[in-house]
């Protein structure tokens, strides 16, 4: 097997899960950095529109490798998808969610991005428009108020034995099963 067969096929949990896990050690050992993302937004507001207040009033040049670890993420992304990704692959899910998508009027069979759901005509609806800007505006002011996202309290926070990322990160996957289940169903009648 060559290293494009080995990226492309799928990976299991025991080894992305630890090898996710060893991020948190490693950036710490390097450079005694914590693992995090919305800290980003902060940098970049920072950097770019300074307005005086005492939240955006930091060097946040020593917090550039931040915006660099980020900026690799949305470029691995893309690399993977671009050229990682072999020609018709097709998501793999779980035959129930399979059937609730073909339920919905999405096909489950198509690339990695369902055209239904991503795409300029399924933002189109009012729902969903209203679904995504009040959701990310949520996330980000309660990322922040969290003082971290899933990433910098379920990752980093847990590893390190922090009492509030274990509250977080229960809380987290409390509301993620709540919008699947609830929110989600209702938005799908509104794709099709």
């Amino acid at each position: 097997m060559n290293i494009i067969d080995l990226l492309q096929s799928p990976w299991p949990w025991w080894v992305t899960g630890p090898l996710i896990g060893m991020v948190v050690p490693v950036l710490l050992l390097i450079g005694n950095r914590t693992f995090g993302i919305s800290s980003t937004f902060r940098h970049v507001w920072a950097a770019t529109a300074p307005c005086g207040l005492a939240y955006f009033t930091y060097d946040w040049r020593a917090e550039s490798w931040n915006l660099v670890f980020v900026a690799g993420i949305a470029l691995g992304g893309y690399v993977a998808m671009a050229w990682l990704t072999p020609a018709g692959a097709v998501t793999h899910m779980s035959g129930a969610f399979a059937g609730e998508l073909a339920r919905a009027g999405i096909d489950p069979h198509q690339k990695i991005l369902p055209r239904e759901l991503f795409s300029w005509h399924g933002l189109a609806t009012l729902p969903t428009l209203a679904v995504t800007v009040l959701g990310g505006l949520l996330v980000g002011f309660g990322a922040r108020y969290a003082g971290g996202c899933t990433g910098g309290h379920s990752i980093a926070g847990i590893a390190s034995f922090q009492r509030a990322s274990l509250v977080a990160t229960l809380a987290f996957m409390a509301g993620g099963f709540i919008v699947a289940n609830a929110l989600v169903p209702l938005l799908l009648e509104h794709v099709r």
